[in-house]
């Protein structure tokens, strides 16, 4: 089962929901929950530490994993143990407690105490456990999920959570909501690689920087450039670094940063920032996947906008119309079917063009083995994404 949020509300409400939705099908099982963007190289060795700490987890005590610290790191949260020789134990151990993101003098004491490893994020526990967690410290965030996860929907092999509810949920971390107020805390010490991968800075040292300890793509050069990490992730678009000292410079294709290494944990904080300015490159990325494929926005203004749609083999957009927008569709790879209205059906193939009316109820399929790549030119009043009323869909979307 995958679940998707309407919108994130941060570790807490989404490991509970997956927690309930588990517990409707294996109510005795245990849940080992791990971040998406963590690289864990020796993945014999992680499978081992996971099911030593099971134990732990059949027996009632929330587990987290703690890494060994190699620097003093202030992205990270730090885990204390009861003495030295925990960190380097090949069983789970008694957590005293958690510790939020240091700043730099108190990170290199706890590192050199000998007493801290990173707090992975990554966690093992019982379905019934963590349940019971929540009921006893955020029976808030307990009501809101449930109400969620009882009134969600399946959209093609997904579970899509209900949106009113979900968005009552506290938006908040599971560190912050319950394992600082648990007392049935344990920890895996863990030694054998880890990143979290968590920024770009993490992404310059996992890359292997060269001799100068740069990291460049493809589309990136670095003249007289030293520690430094450039990135195009962008078709088109070179990034050339001149004379830089540990920097990040990542260009996307709606989007540049330049930051210090230092600051690379604040990216976050750049992110919200756009969002109150309520710029669209804080909430969405500039390519939209669908089931169907993918689309792109490349050029937008007072009534049009100019798309690239890429539609799979075998795959078809729902039949559907719109209320506020006519479409010109240029197919320039492929070949799509077309169907508009009742009477018009026709193999549209490359160089060749189709319009469909304002209002008119239409469909585009790619019968073919090959992608079908369309240019799409939209004319109207309103051109959001909000304006398609659905007849038919294959993907069970509504």
């Amino acid at each position: 089962m995958v679940l998707i949020e309407p919108e994130g509300r941060n570790t807490a409400p989404a490991i509970l929901a997956a927690a309930l939705a588990l517990q409707q099908q294996a109510p005795d099982a245990l849940m080992l929950v791990l971040p998406s963007d963590h690289l864990i190289p020796d993945t014999a060795a992680f499978r081992s530490a996971a099911l030593t700490a099971a134990n732990r987890a059949k027996a009632g005590d929330l587990v987290t994993f703690g890494i060994e610290p190699t620097r003093p790191e202030t992205g990270y949260g730090y885990l204390e143990l009861s003495d030295t020789s925990a960190r380097t134990a090949t069983l789970p151990q008694p957590l005293v407690r958690f510790v939020e993101k240091p700043d730099a003098p108190r990170a290199a004491d706890m590192v050199a105490s000998g007493r801290y490893l990173w707090n992975a994020g990554i966690f093992l526990f019982s379905v019934q456990t963590i349940i019971e967690a929540y009921r006893t410290y955020a029976p808030e965030l307990l009501q809101s999920a449930s109400k969620a996860v009882d009134g969600s929907t399946s959209d093609l092999g997904f579970t899509r959570l209900a949106r009113e509810p979900w968005r009552e949920a506290q938006s908040i971390s599971i560190d912050y909501a319950i394992m600082e107020k648990s007392s049935n805390l344990a920890v895996m010490p863990y030694s054998a690689g880890w990143s979290d991968l968590g920024d770009w800075k993490s992404v310059w040292q996992e890359s292997g920087p060269d001799a100068a300890g740069n990291v460049c793509s493809d589309n990136a050069i670095a003249i007289d450039c030293r520690d430094s990490l450039l990135r195009s992730e962008a078709d088109g678009i070179e990034v050339v670094g001149l004379g830089l000292d540990d920097m990040i410079v990542v260009a996307m294709p709606d989007a540049v940063l330049v930051a210090p290494k230092s600051q690379s944990q604040s990216v976050g904080e750049a992110v919200a920032s756009l969002k109150a300015r309520g710029i669209k490159q804080g909430e969405s990325m500039p390519r939209d996947q669908r089931p169907w494929g993918w689309f792109e926005s490349l050029a937008m203004g007072n009534g049009f906008q100019v798309k690239r749609i890429v539609v799979n083999p075998g795959q078809a957009l729902s039949l559907q119309s719109h209320n506020h927008r006519a479409e010109h569709w240029i197919v320039v790879a492929g070949t799509a079917m077309v169907t508009i209205g009742e009477d018009f059906q026709k193999l549209v193939t490359t160089n060749e063009s189709v319009y469909v009316p304002l209002g008119a109820v239409h469909r585009l399929e790619n019968p073919r083995e090959t992608p079908v790549v369309i240019i799409e030119v939209q004319t109207g009043d309103y051109l959001g994404e909000d304006d398609i009323i659905r007849y038919e869909d294959r993907y069970a979307r509504s």
